[in-house]
């Protein structure tokens, strides 16, 4: 009898592939050197973990799914809106405000009926149910797990963020899902390191220790693939991260100084809104303030704070819509300074009303900073040999090469899938 293929992605969120080494990381840096270690891997615009897991899931850009980022701007009786896309119903609001969730299928949706997804996640309930937002599969959060139809799990994932709560989620991932309920796709996303590294600074103890624990949590799935499949030819497994991270600089208060600057009419106001997103920022602009967007612009790029801005058809290059309210994209200045523990890549960030983490010193993403956007990615089983690849991929191949491998259709997919030597 013909045995099933199966896919197991698991994600070390805003683990930059820099920050892995044999002493902090041994079974990372050993699964690189025995997989295929694709060196040039890219995140999206804005490198946030929710705007990845949107990409991750659809195979696509931000342009084509419409998840803009950690923060959103929706238009809500007729006015701007920001929201954070990290609350458990965002989605709700995403889809009353455009009348959809994602405007891609997602892998959940493509495998419904062809083996079934089962995620298990410990970052925030919107990066979560992003992986799946119309109940195809099984979605497991602290927050509320869901199966097909957005029923309610009453078997939830009663854990917390952070390391404890992401070596509890792997025992039950390895121990039920992997080899019980075998779905073909599993997905096990940590919140470690990312969720130390917002509260204190790249590679300081605290922060290498999360690597450690994420380490050891890649291990375990590792050794769970490796007893279910010794030979390599049936279970593919993903191994990454959505994005890597930069020292926080300095800090911004954008709202205010577009106030300051006249650009805004007030700090609430709905005439230009400000979605931050970490390392990045994107403008939001009513019918009535457009005229000031060209302004607006030539404004920021004489800011000390500014790297890039886009608007126009120039948004389309860096994965962003050109339709709709959003008038500008924002970039924050970034560099290569080292910081006090000898880890390259400082930013400036922007303050956000929904978070208080990264403060100066710490670490955050976002932005186009060369480390923030340089996550990991290697696969091994289904055909792929060991050895470095270095030709450019994206978080959006991942879904294509997942789906090449079950041997199902990627259509509409803007990634491509990725084929071993």
């Amino acid at each position: 009898m013909k045995r099933r293929r199966r896919a197991v992605v698991v994600v070390c969120d805003s683990l930059g592939a820099e920050q892995i080494d044999p002493a902090t990381a041994p079974c990372l840096s050993a699964l690189r050197a025995a997989g295929a270690d694709f060196s040039a891997a890219r995140s999206v615009f804005p490198s946030t973990t929710r705007t990845s897991s949107a990409s991750m899931a659809t195979g696509c850009l931000p342009m084509a799914h419409g998840l803009l980022g950690n923060t959103m701007v929706l238009i809500e009786n007729g006015q701007l809106v920001r929201l954070s896309a990290g609350k458990p119903d965002f989605l709700q609001r995403l889809q009353r405000a455009t009348g959809r969730t994602l405007r891609r299928p997602t892998w959940a949706e493509r495998l419904a009926g062809q083996g079934g997804t089962i995620v298990m996640s410990n970052v925030s309930p919107g990066a979560a149910y992003l992986q799946d937002p119309d109940g195809f599969g099984h979605v497991y959060h602290r927050s509320g797990s869901r199966g097909p139809g957005g029923q309610a799990l009453a078997d939830g994932l009663a854990i917390e963020v952070g390391a404890a709560g992401d070596r509890a989620m792997t025992d039950r991932f390895c121990g039920e899902v992997l080899r019980e309920r075998a779905p073909a796709l599993a997905v096990l996303w940590l919140s470690e390191p990312d969720h130390t590294a917002h509260h204190s600074a790249l590679g300081s103890s605290e922060h290498l220790a999360m690597i450690a624990s994420a380490d050891a949590c890649v291990d375990q799935v590792r050794r769970t693939v490796q007893a279910l499949d010794p030979g390599g030819d049936d279970i593919l497994l993903v191994a990454c991260s959505d994005h890597g991270m930069e020292t926080v600089g300095r800090q911004i208060d954008l709202d205010a100084l577009l106030v300051q600057a006249g650009w805004k009419e007030g700090p609430e106001s709905s005439d230009l809104v400000v979605a931050p997103n970490g390392n990045a920022a994107l403008l939001y602009f009513a019918p009535e303030a457009r005229s000031r967007m060209a302004a607006v612009q030539r404004w920021l790029q004489q800011q000390d704070f500014t790297g890039r801005v886009v608007s126009g058809e120039a948004l389309s290059e860096i994965g962003l819509p050109t339709d709709g309210p959003l008038g500008l994209a924002l970039a924050l200045r970034c560099d290569d300074a080292v910081n006090a523990h000898g880890v390259m890549g400082r930013s400036v960030a922007v303050r956000s009303p929904f978070s208080s983490s990264s403060a100066v010193g710490c670490a955050q993403h976002g932005g186009l900073g060369a480390r923030e956007q340089h996550p990991f990615l290697c696969l091994t089983g289904g055909g792929f040999r060991s050895g470095q690849r270095s030709e450019p991929v994206s978080l959006i191949d991942i879904a294509p090469t997942v789906l090449r491998h079950l041997g199902v259709a990627a259509d509409g997919m803007q990634g491509r899938p990725l084929e071993p030597p």
